[in-house]
């Protein structure tokens, strides 16, 4: 028995800037391409945020869209499916003390975000503009604080998961809910190509990238991208 090939593709900071459209000659270029292949997307963002991104034309196209890690999944315009996961009350609280206690100064708003199955935390908050994230992303590269607030969150609850999201976020949610839940959905597959810019062991495109390896199929291949355009070259090359 055969089985087709699919294409997996992270968005933020792999089909786009990370929160920001795409690119309109990639946008061109992914729109004809995808449609003559299997494509998934994968985002931890929600649907809303995705349309925005990448455009309805490329949502409808690709085969589904898996929004907020996988937590609710789009097909063709439609949610098929979506999870009834909500925060308890002790992480909000443990949240905003973490909120509270940072050194970072600066606050914007919308510091706890909560989507469809998953949260998004960010000590900058949703509500920053670009040149306020990149202050906090220069903090963040030398503090090292996402990482370590994602490493204390998995140690005080056991039974949920935290992996650094973005720029400026990190994402919790029931563990397992994952991004990498997408192959308990997709079932039967034969070779897969996934493409992240988080596939490092505290990014949330890495359980993807690790049990895509741990299929043990030699033709898989995962792209560990810095950025759209790099993306962009090597679909160019496929």
């Amino acid at each position: 028995m055969s089985f087709y090939t699919i294409y997996i593709f992270d968005v933020d900071g792999t089909l786009t800037p990370s929160r920001e459209l795409i690119d309109p000659e990639f946008e061109e270029f992914f729109l004809d391409w995808a449609t003559l292949r299997n494509v998934y997307l994968i985002t931890g963002s929600d649907h809303p945020k995705t349309l925005e991104q990448v455009g309805r034309p490329i949502t409808e196209v690709v085969a589904a869209v898996y929004n907020c890690a996988g937590n609710s999944i789009w097909k063709k315009g439609k949610e098929t499916y979506h999870s009834d996961w909500v925060i308890p009350q002790t992480v909000k609280r443990w949240l905003r003390k973490r909120l509270k206690e940072s050194p970072f100064p600066l606050r914007t708003g919308q510091h706890i975000e909560e989507r469809t199955g998953l949260v998004n935390f960010s000590i900058v908050g949703r509500g920053a503009v670009r040149s306020e994230k990149k202050l906090y992303i220069k903090y963040d590269e030398h503090s090292g604080e996402r990482h370590q607030i994602a490493a204390d969150f998995n140690e005080a609850f056991p039974s949920l998961e935290a992996s650094v999201g973005g720029e400026t976020g990190v994402d919790l949610y029931p563990r397992g809910r994952n991004k990498s839940q997408i192959l308990d959905h997709l079932g039967e597959v034969g070779e897969i190509f996934f493409f992240g810019d988080a596939i490092h062991k505290k990014g949330n495109d890495w359980p993807l990238a690790e049990a895509i390896r741990n299929r043990n199929n030699t033709q898989d291949h995962v792209y560990a991208v810095r950025d759209w355009w790099e993306t962009f070259q090597i679909l160019q090359s496929l």
